[in-house]
This record gives C-alpha cells, sequence and structure tokens, in this order.
C-alpha cells in the first residue's frame, strides 16, 4: 500500500510577477504594475496542483532559511502537501521574475538560489518517501545529476514522469524511466535537436519516443496535446477558455497526468483529464492561487 499518490521532486521558488503592455526590448524600459509575489517553482507548483485534486502529495524540494521559504512552506501546507522532504538551508530560496502580458503570456527568468543546492544525497536520504509513492515527478529546475539520482531511487512498481524544463539533453538511463516524458513545443525540439525532422508533432512524438521513454506527451497549448507510446499516437482535443495568466498551467497539467496515471487510468484518459486542469489554471492570476480542484474540474 502507497502512502503517497506522488511525490514531486523538484525547484520551490518565488514568483515575483508583474504585468507589462508588452516586453521591453535590448535596452529599454518599460512600466508594470505592482509587484506580486506568489509561492511558484515547478516542483512546488505540481505539488499544490495534484493536492488540490485529491491527490496525497509529498514534496522534496529545498527552500532558504528566509521570507520566500516560510511562504512556500505555508503555501504547500494549506493546500496538504506532506513537507516532510522540505530541506531548509544551504542557500537563498529561488526566485522567478515573471511579465504577464495582456494576453496572458508570460516570459520568466528563474534565479535557482536553493533549488541548485538540492542535491543526489538529498534524494538518498529520502529513500522512504519513494517506497512510498506510487508516482514521482520530476522537472530539470533542479540539477541533472539530482534527477538522474531519482531515476536510480525509484521503488519497485512506481512510475516516473519527468517534464523537461527548462529543457537540456537528456541521459539514456533518464530517458529511459520516463512514462511518460512531458513536453512542449519547445521542449521538444530541444532535446530532439539534430534528430528533430518535420513540423509535424506526431513526427516529433514518434522520434522521442524512439529515443527510450516508455511514453510521451507532447502539449500544443491552444490545439490540445497528442499522447505517444507502444500502442500508437492519438490527439487529445484543446479545451478553450479566456486566458487570463498561463504562469503554472503546465505544471497543472504534469501533476493531473501523474496523478490520474496512478489511479489507474488509460494515457489518452489522463491526458483529457489534465487538458481541463490546464485550462482551468489559466482563467485566473497566478500559479498556486489558479490551480482548481477537483470538484471544480469534474469526472467527466
Amino acid at each position: 500500500m502507497y502512502d503517497y499518490d506522488l511525490l514531486v521532486v523538484g525547484s520551490a521558488n518565488a514568483d515575483l510577477v508583474i504585468g507589462v503592455e508588452r516586453r521591453p526590448g535590448p535596452g529599454e524600459t518599460v512600466l508594470g504594475s505592482d509587484l506580486a509575489v506568489h509561492p511558484g517553482g515547478k516542483g512546488a507548483n505540481q505539488a499544490v496542483a495534484a493536492a488540490r485534486l485529491g491527490a496525497r502529495t509529498a514534496l522534496l524540494a529545498r527552500v532558504g532559511d528566509d521570507a520566500h521559504g516560510r511562504l512556500l512552506l505555508d503555501s504547500q501546507r494549506r493546500a496538504g502537501v506532506d513537507t516532510v522532504g522540505v530541506l531548509v538551508g544551504g542557500a537563498p530560496t529561488g526566485v522567478a521574475l515573471i511579465t504577464v502580458d495582456p494576453s496572458g503570456d508570460n516570459s520568466i527568468v528563474v534565479s535557482p538560489g536553493a533549488n541548485a543546492r538540492l542535491a543526489p544525497e538529498d534524494v538518498r536520504a529520502a529513500a522512504s518517501l519513494f517506497h512510498a509513492s506510487r508516482v514521482v515527478s520530476a522537472q530539470l529546475e533542479i540539477p541533472l545529476e539530482t534527477v538522474v539520482e531519482v531515476v536510480r531511487n525509484l521503488a519497485d512498481g512506481s512510475r516516473f514522469v519527468l517534464n523537461p524544463s527548462p529543457p537540456q539533453p537528456l541521459p539514456s538511463q533518464v530517458l529511459a524511466a520516463c512514462d511518460p516524458l512531458i513536453v512542449n513545443e519547445h521542449e521538444a525540439k530541444v532535446i530532439l535537436g539534430d534528430s528533430a525532422v518535420g513540423d509535424r508533432p506526431e513526427d516529433w512524438a514518434r522520434i522521442l519516443l524512439a529515443k527510450g521513454p516508455r511514453s510521451v506527451v507532447v502539449t500544443l497549448g491552444a490545439e490540445g496535446a497528442l499522447v505517444a507510446s507502444a500502442e500508437g499516437v492519438s490527439r487529445i482535443p484543446p479545451v478553450t477558455v479566456a486566458a487570463v495568466d498561463t504562469t503554472g498551467a503546465g505544471d497543472a497539467f504534469t501533476a493531473a497526468l501523474a496523478y490520474r496515471l496512478g489511479a489507474g487510468a488509460s494515457l489518452p484518459e489522463a491526458a483529457a483529464y489534465a487538458a481541463r486542469v490546464g485550462a482551468a489554471a489559466v482563467t485566473k492570476e497566478g500559479a498556486q492561487a489558479s490551480f482548481p480542484t477537483a470538484e471544480e474540474v469534474g469526472s467527466r
């Protein structure tokens, strides 16, 4: 019996958000809105998103012994996330500088801070969390060597989900563990590198699958998503909403998909549910504050 539906290993950042009419060009200054500070980071976002949906969730991350770290811990606990794996100290809490334009699109610069100190030995020390978790999810806002150690510490029978963001080439042992590898169009092209052939996402998914993952999901924004596995490639239709702020939507999608896979859903079923969760998240401002509950998403 698993104690957790999902263990998230990843980053925890304070999101410093400013609304702008347009992004500045080189050497240009633009005025923005008042600064808003929100709990964020891909790891922390995924943990909160999963917990809001009802998943028994734990987070393995590192924050600083500072106000931003306390903000992040408070947010996790309010959502119902078990923070026993959150380490404190070693560096200031990571910070993401985010600008959001009137269409809801965002640009993000991340200062990793304590996230860069989440080390392989921290993963090894948390072995009990891995053995207690049905699904383990990770991203790349922590050191790649730490993600490699996550793969080495997976319990027999558990499932590994990876969103390689920000993207970089992945070692074969990490690719082989992914079930699924979740990428957007930009991330797919970076990981494919010279292997990228054609303009169709179906082509990218098939080539990515050939590199070793057990399954692949390509998110396509307003065009939905597609899933690829040994059973074939299929499209997941988009969920049309009025976007307010896309910050954190990909994290909500990944968390929802990982949770539903662990609950026994097929990959297309889990991706369709995740698309609804991600769509709901873009209708509100902020990252964690925008994540829906299971009741808000519905079970259809």
